[in-house]
């Protein structure tokens, strides 16, 4: 089968400065990956090109078998799932939770006139469980807090049953509580073989769920390191991603990182 997502010599630039650098890089449909870098480093970019928002400067992107340029990226936009704050930004901070799910049925932020089916309130219903928003189901989006936001973003990403389901930064401003709550569940769904293909992006190590199986380390717009896990996270590739000398440690399938003492 091919890649769901494959980016070939990919540059991007906007404004004149290079954001991407000739990355090459593919996700097969049984891989969860993660995407490690500095601010700058090009992990926000990847997101956008990879959920159809975006388009390389050179270079080619093929999603889901699909040739960005040569195809109605709106197609393809429904069968990604992406969870971000540039998203979450568009959600009405007066829609419930159950309506902020319900209607990524339709693509929609935003429940106005459309009509839904059984099947359609059922599988809300069961997205909210999932995530652990039943109880926050007539809540205000607004009024969540930013753990429940968070999970609330990913329920909306998984409603369509998307073929790739992206997360820019799923734990980033969360507390330790809230991070382990949405890490639990986040290994829960990226071991299940029924879930799709899932790119991560965060900033630190600490936020990789058990269940990961590919890292992507990025720098300066350009392949640090990429593949199996344990193969392309080491330290000297966060070294050189951070350029800061770091150690790594792995304890029960969770990864910690800091500046290496001299």
């Amino acid at each position: 089968m091919a890649p769901v997502l494959e980016l070939t010599d990919v540059v991007y630039r906007r404004n004149g400065k290079t954001i991407l650098d000739g990355v090459t890089w593919s996700v097969e449909a049984d891989e969860r990956w993660v995407v490690l870098g500095p601010n700058g480093a090009g992990k926000t970019t990847i997101m956008k090109l990879a959920s159809a928002l975006e388009h390389p400067t050179a270079g080619t992107v093929r999603i889901l078998g699909e040739r960005m340029g040569a195809v109605d990226v709106f197609e393809v936009r429904n069968r990604v799932g992406f969870a971000s704050s540039a998203q979450a930004r568009r959600i009405p901070p007066d829609e419930t939770v159950r309506d902020t799910v319900l209607t990524a049925a339709y693509g929609v932020s935003g429940r106005w006139r459309e009509q839904y089916e059984d099947m359609d309130f059922r599988r809300a219903s069961r997205v909210l469980a999932e995530w652990q928003l039943t109880e926050l189901a007539d809540r205000r989006f607004g009024t969540l807090s930013d753990g429940e936001q968070k999970r609330t973003q990913i329920a909306r990403a998984v409603m369509s049953d998307p073929e790739l389901l992206l997360m820019d930064e799923p734990a980033a401003s969360l507390d330790l509580g809230a991070r382990e709550r949405l890490l639990a569940l986040l290994t829960g769904y990226a071991s299940s073989p029924y879930s799709p293909a899932m790119v991560m992006v965060t900033h630190h190590v600490e936020e990789i769920p058990t269940g990961f199986t590919h890292a992507l380390l990025l720098a300066g717009g350009r392949v640090v390191s990429a593949g199996p896990l344990r193969e392309a996270l080491t330290a000297g590739a966060l070294s050189e991603t951070f350029d800061l000398d770091v150690t790594l440690e792995e304890r029960d399938g969770r990864f910690a990182a800091r500046a290496a003492v001299r």
